[in-house]
């Protein structure tokens, strides 16, 4: 069914938030939706809490399904069995504690069939602290949508977007993604190998197989951001200790890609930022700050090959990397 949009909600321990999240896929505007929720071995009462849901809400739908696993598997094992079981040509993943616009499937493929090239699209979202209450709204991102240096800017290519996101991770807004089912197989869904990063492998995926990275300049999504959450431990890190869980991660998809002095860069950079971490010196102070923009940027040898070849690189390509 090419209007049929298969919505997966991921959940784990989500009895708090998944009934808030459900409700508001049941007042899209777009009718012809199927829903599917996978859950991870919730230790709660989250299936429960979904089955009883279901039954009141059943036929606001075309095609149902729960799915549940005997053991935890990550996010990224979570999402891959909702997306081989939909049924639908457009594919919705939400968090179990997001919720949707209205709008948010309507906007989405009204786009998509306007601009029938898009196969992987983004839009806005809104941020709130712990509840959906205008007060509790931080911000919504991105802000410059059009921005020159964003990496979803109208005029971008294929490559110099893939060029952009081999340095870093830069889409924030990534609960806005709505993507073609069949694009999304064809890469292989997402990387299991890496149970907790789902997305940012998955965007250097489509960019190598040739799919651009689209955006529609319209919120769709309430992001939640919670105050208690497990990664907020009151300790005011200089270096998020999610960066270095993802070196395996960038040994596969980012470092074998770049030029050798970028590559060499990033890698003097977490060795240097490892040694701190180790050392129990991970702490964002004046101090540590110091000293650690002394060893990374101004002792850094690959810091000053990189700025004089700024200076005199000829190649447009090139120069992505570099900015």
């Amino acid at each position: 069914m090419d209007s049929l949009v298969s919505i997966i909600i991921a959940t784990y321990n989500s009895s708090p938030f998944v009934v808030e999240t459900l409700e508001s896929i049941a007042k899209q505007t777009w009718e012809k939706l199927e829903l599917i929720i996978t859950d991870d071995c919730s230790g709660d009462n989250t299936v429960e809490l979904c089955q009883a849901w279901l039954k009141s809400n059943r036929e606001r739908f075309i095609y149902t399904q729960i799915l549940t696993f005997e053991r935890n598997t990550g996010v990224a094992a979570n999402a891959n069995r909702g997306l081989y079981v939909a049924k639908g040509k457009w594919i919705k993943f939400l968090a179990a504690d997001d919720t949707l616009k209205p709008n948010c499937i309507e906007d989405n493929i009204l786009w998509t069939i306007s601009h029938p090239e898009v196969k992987v699209l983004f839009s806005k979202i809104e941020v709130y602290r712990d509840t959906f209450e205008l007060h509790n709204l931080l911000e919504t991102i991105p802000g410059i949508p059009d921005d020159p240096k964003s990496v979803l800017a109208s005029g971008r290519s294929i490559d110099s977007q893939y060029r952009m996101l081999l340095l870093n991770d830069r889409i924030h807004f990534t609960p806005s993604v709505f993507i073609n089912k069949e694009i999304l197989l064809s890469v292989g869904g997402y990387d299991e190998r890496f149970k907790m990063i789902e997305d940012y492998p998955l965007w250097l995926k489509l960019l190598r197989n040739g799919h651009r990275l689209y955006f529609m300049d319209k919120v769709t999504v309430n992001y939640r951001q919670h105050s208690n959450a497990a990664n907020n431990t009151g300790i005011d890190y200089l270096i998020s200790p999610g960066y270095f869980k993802l070196e395996n991660f960038r040994k596969s998809y980012t470092y074998p890609y770049m030029p050798i002095d970028v590559r060499l860069n990033q890698r003097y950079y977490w060795y240097v930022s490892q040694i701190f971490q180790s050392s129990r010196l991970n702490r964002n102070n004046i101090f540590i700050r110091f000293f650690h923009s002394l060893f990374t940027t101004y002792l850094n040898p690959f810091k000053y090959y990189i700025y004089i070849k700024k200076r005199f690189i000829k190649n447009p390509e090139l120069s992505d990397f570099y900015n």
